[in-house]
């Protein structure tokens, strides 16, 4: 506030507003322009939550989503809603990642017998009847 603008601000109380700009010799129109472009309250709380919503998720390495955000922000006393949580999220393109349970595909038989590869991945022939190979691999489709 230590500029011509902040003096009338800070004198508000004291002077009105059109005798603080004459006795400045600054225009009404752009004191309330500097005015104007003064952060809010509101704009001030919602870049602190995003600061704080933002901790939270890194923190987490990306895991959480909005819920678990506004439970965690909850348990520091932070008072925020969901929504809000969630708008600040989705607004900065915060998403949690998913987690996919881990299937096992192929188990390996420990009894199995193993045959070598006799043909060391050589399919060629010059004589047809010669080299004899197939693949009995399974695989499940629509019709059955």
């Amino acid at each position: 506030m230590n500029t011509v603008y902040g003096i009338v601000e800070a004198q508000n109380a004291t002077f009105p507003v059109a005798v603080a700009c004459l006795l400045l010799s600054i225009s009404r129109a752009s004191y309330y322009r500097w005015v104007d472009a003064l952060p809010t309250k509101t704009a001030l709380r919602h870049e602190e939550l995003t600061r704080e919503v933002k901790r939270v998720f890194d923190t987490s390495e990306g895991i959480f989503g909005h819920r678990m955000v506004h439970y965690t922000l909850r348990e520091e006393r932070i008072d925020v809603s969901v929504g809000t949580v969630a708008k600040i999220m989705a607004t900065n393109g915060w998403y949690a990642k998913r987690m996919h349970a881990f299937k096992r595909t192929t188990v390996q038989d420990d009894d199995a017998k193993f045959f070598p590869d006799l043909l060391g991945r050589n399919f060629t022939s010059d004589t047809p009847g010669t080299v004899l190979y197939g693949d009995i691999t399974y695989l499940r489709t629509g019709e059955g």
